[in-house]
């Protein structure tokens, strides 16, 4: 089997950090978030992934050469020369994508990140013998999405609604597509959208089921729902017994710390915390709902709350960060510096407090 994710453009949403690196190359949960997708179509069988891409395409694959080894699945890419929407990469990819087997293809969406119940997919796509499933998550304020409307009892999906005024359903397309080859057909080579061009058609052909997600999903295309994907992985991995947790005195709820990270005396870490590699936390300081990410030193008697701290950067002695505040990479945060929301471009020193959100350039 084969799959295409979704990749796509700069990330801009997701600055400072993208400016450092593509988007689905930024830590989530300690590893970067295109990794929890390719390891989940990996278990489940997929043998080929194809990245759609039209930015910084060398860099992507660099890094991935890697886990194509360790992971044993081969990683191609597909360049667009020009920004081709969310069905155009598959008019693109077109020859990568369909071999002789006549198997159908996942599509992923790289922001989205959930528990992945892929197996239970190809199960149901089976099952129902139409040309494309979609997966759909309930969500509780469908007004901010397009929602699916579908008949409960087979899930084949009726209409899609983009951004309802009135309450028509709550359920949204959560990004996540098995497809068979025959969709390929219905799409041009142009820039054009698998969910407004595409979908409604295969749904007027009654061709098109949708499948109800269980667990959790998000899209951590931007902070505040980074932040909050991140509770909700940390979740997932605590209702799995995870061995990755941490535990100790040290800990409340939910923790992830990287092996190679040093923990001072007297923290208080948690809940929903994620440290990465190389990161030294000196003593006595506090951490919730926060990433760490790799190479980062917390010095004595910090707080950072809600807070994203990018790589390489520091935070100063008994200096506080919170209500979103992100720091790039290899930003320096001067000691009893407080940082209210402040959101700091790369290899920036930072000397005096940021009181009301902004960004730092």
């Amino acid at each position: 089997m084969k799959a295409l994710i979704l990749v796509g453009g700069f990330g801009t949403r997701l600055r400072p950090l993208t400016l450092s690196v593509p988007k689905p190359l930024v830590d989530f949960g300690n590893k970067p978030m295109i990794l929890h997708q390719i390891e989940a179509l990996k278990a489940i069988g997929v043998t080929e992934v194809v990245l759609a891409i039209n930015y910084q395409p060398e860099v992507m694959m660099n890094f991935l050469k890697d886990f194509e080894a360790k992971l044993g699945i081969k990683i191609t890419c597909s360049q667009e020369t020009e920004p081709l929407g969310t069905a155009g990469p598959l008019a693109l990819a077109r020859d990568k994508l369909i071999d002789d087997s006549g198997e159908p293809f996942f599509v992923l969406n790289s922001d989205v990140i959930s528990e992945y119940p892929l197996k239970e997919m190809i199960e149901f796509h089976k099952s129902h013998g139409g040309e494309a499933s979609i997966m759909v998550t309930k969500v509780d304020e469908p007004s901010k999405y397009g929602v699916v409307i579908m008949e409960e009892s087979t899930g084949q999906v009726e209409r899609f609604v983009e951004k309802p005024k009135i309450f028509v359903g709550n359920k949204i397309n959560a990004g996540i597509y098995l497809l068979n080859p025959s969709v390929l057909d219905h799409i041009e080579l142009r820039p054009t959208s698998i969910e407004k061009e595409v979908f409604p058609k295969i749904a007027a052909e009654k061709k098109l089921y949708a499948m109800v997600l269980s667990g959790f999903w998000m899209d951590i295309g931007q902070p505040k729902d980074y932040i909050t994907g991140l509770r909700l992985y940390l979740d997932s991995l605590r209702k799995q017994s995870s061995p990755l947790l941490a535990s100790g005195t040290n800990i409340i709820g939910n923790v992830l710390v990287d092996e190679t990270a040093k923990i001072g005396e007297g923290c208080l870490i948690g809940p929903d915390v994620a440290i990465g590699p190389g990161c030294v936390v000196e003593s006595g300081v506090r951490l919730s709902r926060c990433t760490v990410m790799r190479g980062v030193r917390i010095k004595k008697h910090a707080c950072v709350s809600g807070s994203i701290i990018g790589w390489h950067s520091t935070v100063g002695q008994w200096a506080r960060a919170e209500n979103m505040t992100i720091l790039g990479e290899d930003v320096h945060v001067g000691d009893e510096v407080y940082s209210n929301g402040g959101v700091v471009l790369p290899h920036k020193e930072i000397k005096s407090s940021i009181l009301k959100p902004e960004i730092v350039m």
